[in-house]
């Protein structure tokens, strides 16, 4: 439950520091758009069950497939959805924790 808990501050912290590093004059939309990319969970409602703790979700759910991660890196490097694509990233490397 304890790395369950971490796992969901660092999704809310790590784009936190993100923005305030690199998008400092305006942090706070980066930090939201960033926030709003947390919504590619929705992916789990289509598993069964919708959440096992026990489970690698990068390569498992469609929008954690690798592909769509390969989407998520190539964003990074298109301005106006820069902020999306590092939501992503950050979002698929915090999942890929959970992984080892």
């Amino acid at each position: 439950m304890i790395a369950f808990l971490i796992h969901i501050v660092l999704h809310l912290l790590l784009p936190l520091v993100v923005a305030w590093l690199f998008f400092r004059d305006r942090w706070k939309r980066a930090w939201l758009i960033m926030l709003a990319t947390m919504l590619v969970d929705l992916d789990h409602l289509a598993a069964d069950p919708i959440f096992d703790p026990e489970r690698c979700s990068v390569g498992f759910h469609l929008l954690h497939s690798w592909p769509a991660v390969g989407v998520y890196v190539a964003a990074l490097f298109v301005p106006w959805a820069r902020l999306v694509g590092a939501g992503l990233v950050i979002h698929m490397g915090l999942d890929g924790l959970d992984c080892l």
